[in-house]
């Protein structure tokens, strides 16, 4: 059957002013990552990505040219934490408070939880909703299905989000599982899905073998 590798990209720059780049531990991932393909036997037919530079990074990286479907792009972080608190329009309010509260990074990840529940619930401020979102992220993944003939395979580099988007959908036909996949989602993590008869359907979710153990691994 037609296979494809969904994969989110490598860590991004946290807390940084271009968060848009890969890094250091990020390049080190995506390095691996080609390795982990490589020994796996992948060897795709086709070859797509975000247009993010973090997506382009992670392809290079792990050794794939792609072409580009703006459909596997992540949703607009910046806008959601926005229209969540609007003060931290100014990046530097985001940031000292963060810093105030001795742990960034956790308190980074609770902020966006309560930022994104907003959106998911279908809060105004938003230029592209909830539901859109999902609703590109499937016809992306769908677009690559169509291209794929008989055993042939697919790679995509993309973010947790339109992952988690793909696999809520598949798993239990609707958006309800989002929230519950995008933040557990590893960064070079591959997902597996298969094209058959009866449509496309998840064989494997977040797997990260060649990350697992080491000081590699990371969700942001």
């Amino acid at each position: 059957m037609p296979t494809i590798y969904l994969i989110r990209h490598a860590q991004a720059s946290f807390g940084k002013s271009d968060y848009d780049r890969l890094s250091p531990q990020g390049e080190q991932q995506a390095t691996l990552l080609g390795k982990a393909l490589v020994a796996r036997g992948v060897s795709p037919d086709l070859v797509v990505s975000g247009s993010m530079r973090r997506h382009a990074q992670t392809a290079a990286l792990a050794g794939f040219t792609s072409e580009v479907d703006k459909g596997f792009d992540e949703f607009d972080h910046d806008q959601v934490i926005i229209a969540h608190k609007p003060a931290y329009r100014v990046r530097a309010v985001l940031l000292a408070e963060l810093a105030r509260t001795g742990h960034p990074q956790r308190a980074f990840q609770e902020m966006f939880a309560a930022a994104t529940e907003r959106w998911v619930r279908g809060g105004d401020g938003y230029s592209e909703s909830f539901q859109a979102f999902c609703d590109r992220s499937n016809d992306a993944v769908r677009r690559v299905a169509e291209r794929l003939g008989k055993g042939e395979t697919a790679v995509v580099f993309t973010s947790g989000g339109p992952i988690a988007a793909v696999v809520s959908r598949l798993l239990s036909g609707g958006d309800g599982l989002w929230s519950r996949l995008n933040p557990v989602t590893i960064n070079t993590a591959i997902t597996k899905v298969v094209s058959g008869r009866s449509g496309l359907t998840v064989v494997s979710y977040n797997e990260h073998g060649h990350v697992d153990g080491s000081e590699l691994l990371s969700y942001r």
